[in-house]
């Protein structure tokens, strides 16, 4: 969704800034995940005397044994240089977990070296750790202690949980409104949140867009995002909101991109806007190592040696669920495939091979039919989408469900064994989130609503911004969609639930029940 698009093509990329993509060392890498022995031999001993959390902490990836911590080091997050006003020079960073809010009870400890190529964030994958348990983290630089998250380990294998709970959210503009969104979803303490596309935006932000009343910036956000600085730099605009990082201290956050991490609608290694390939491969190289630096996300999300970053990924949970997260931009084939050869084969087979309840697609674009011209969506993939959906009418697929955002309107509906024939069954379901900010406060009904509810399986149409949370079982999933009545004014806006739709296992299709 374009959240209000240039009418213009974007500059050409600053090339001298892409020099910075090179010289990213395999020991720069051991150091920032915390390998044994790289953080005591390298920090320079150098102090800060500035808070340097102001960005806040993060967790990731969780399975049954372990995730991935994050901070980056940033005493001057708004800094134009995109290096957060920390010195060029590495600096030892100790982490923690414990069991206990008052880290009484700390069942492993760790460093981290954070360094100057990686915009001063580190990433230590944490093992050994029960499953299905709750922990604290924290972590330390000099005499400086950052504020404690929380994070839950993954259900073993093997188990069924009883229960397990879910936000999705999407699209977060923070030109066009407060993260009031995010401070409820905190409040919620969901087990983890999927963060499905659009974590940050690349247009220029200037008065006429500016929606967030009462904000003001600094120097180096009238531009376009295109070298590796700015994108630094509007990472840290957007993680600076405090809401934004109480949601990542209250739960894990898995994370994959849509096109506004790189550039609105892009295709692969190809621009909207006629940008020429050898340069835009560089500017989705840096945009990609800019969401690693600023996200809990592992190493294989990194861009190594050129534009590439591994994306889809699974997680299970016990028994009771597999999460099969997506990338629809990186491996798109134009009119033929949304999700490119190798993963729609590894999606396809793993929804066949899957023995868990549900089985879940976290991934960024409308699946179900909306309009043939909106051909950004699945829609523009019809091929690849039936293949989906054969696949979902196998009698060995349980339960699928797909979660989606972009649109910058919570929806919901049920996906059709054939969009060309309503009258054919159901085979799941589909939730599509609100932005959190993107497109300012909306409205309960607007111009893009016709489109949707003209079909029979559209089931809820809202505008509004805000989230959606779910609460899954062996029996059913249930999904609210929370909304907050406006964004661009201040954050102080409630939440409230505008509609709840339940999914019986066994029995695919969403029933209103308020």
């Amino acid at each position: 969704m374009d959240a209000h698009a240039p009418d213009s093509p974007s500059l050409s990329p600053r090339r001298r800034s892409f020099l910075q993509l090179a010289g990213v060392s395999s020991a720069a890498l051991l150091a920032g995940v915390g390998v044994p022995g790289t953080a005591e031999a390298a920090w320079s001993g150098q102090r800060l005397r500035e808070d340097p959390f102001r960005l806040g902490v993060a967790s990731g990836e969780p399975d049954d044994n372990g995730f991935v911590l994050w901070t980056r080091l940033a005493p001057e997050p708004l800094a134009p240089d995109g290096h957060g006003g920390m010195p060029r020079a590495p600096f030892d960073v100790r982490w923690e977990v414990a069991e206990d809010e008052r880290f009484r009870r700390v069942v492993r400890r760790g460093r981290a070296l954070a360094l100057p190529d990686l915009a001063h964030a580190v990433h230590p994958r944490v093992r050994g750790l029960r499953p299905g348990h709750l922990y604290f983290y924290r972590f330390r630089t000099g005499d400086w202690t950052s504020p404690a998250g929380r994070v839950r380990t993954a259900p073993r294998a093997g188990t069924l949980p009883g229960s397990f709970t879910f936000a999705t959210a999407s699209c977060q503009a923070w030109y066009h409104g407060w993260f009031s969104a995010h401070r409820h979803l905190a409040a919620d303490a969901p087990d983890l949140v999927f963060f499905l596309g659009d974590y940050i935006y690349e247009y220029a932000i200037t008065a006429g867009n500016l929606w967030r009343q009462g904000a003001s910036l600094g120097e180096g956000h009238d531009r376009e995002t295109v070298t590796l600085a700015e994108y630094r730099l509007r990472y840290a605009l957007t993680k600076s909101d405090p809401d934004l990082q109480a949601a990542h201290a209250a739960a894990a956050f898995v994370i994959t991109p849509d096109d506004h991490e790189v550039q609105n609608n892009y295709a692969d290694e190809t621009s909207q806007y006629g940008t020429p390939p050898e340069d835009f491969r560089l500017r989705r190289a840096v945009a990609y190592r800019a969401l690693y630096e600023n996200a809990p996300l592992s190493l294989a999300a990194l861009p190594v040696g050129g534009p590439d970053a591994r994306y889809y990924r699974r997680l299970r949970i016990g028994d009771l669920a597999t999460f099969n997260v997506l990338d629809t931009r990186q491996h798109r084939v134009p009119a033929r495939s949304i999700l490119g050869a190798s993963q729609e084969r590894w999606l396809l087979d793993g929804l066949r091979r899957s023995r868990t309840t549900w089985n879940v697609l976290a991934q960024q674009v409308a699946v179900m039919h909306v309009t043939d011209d909106r051909t950004d969506q699945w829609d523009g993939f019809p091929e690849a989408r039936q293949r989906l959906l054969d696949t979902f009418a196998e009698r060995s697929v349980r339960n699928p469900v797909v979660l989606t955002g972009d649109t910058h309107r919570a929806t919901a509906g049920d996906l059709l064994a054939d969009f060309r024939d309503p009258d054919s069954r159901v085979v799941g379901s589909e939730l599509i989130t609100t932005s959190i900010a993107s497109d300012g406060d909306g409205a309960d009904h607007d111009a893009y609503e016709p489109d949707w509810t003209q079909h029979p399986w559209v089931k809820f149409y809202n505008g509004r911004r805000g989230y959606t949370l779910c609460r899954m079982t062996p029996r059913e999933l249930t999904a609210d969609f929370r909304s907050v009545p406006w964004v661009e004014r201040d954050g102080s806006a409630p939440v409230s639930t505008l509609a709840r739709f339940v999914t019986e296992a066994g029995r695919p299709g969403l029933e209103k029940v308020n």
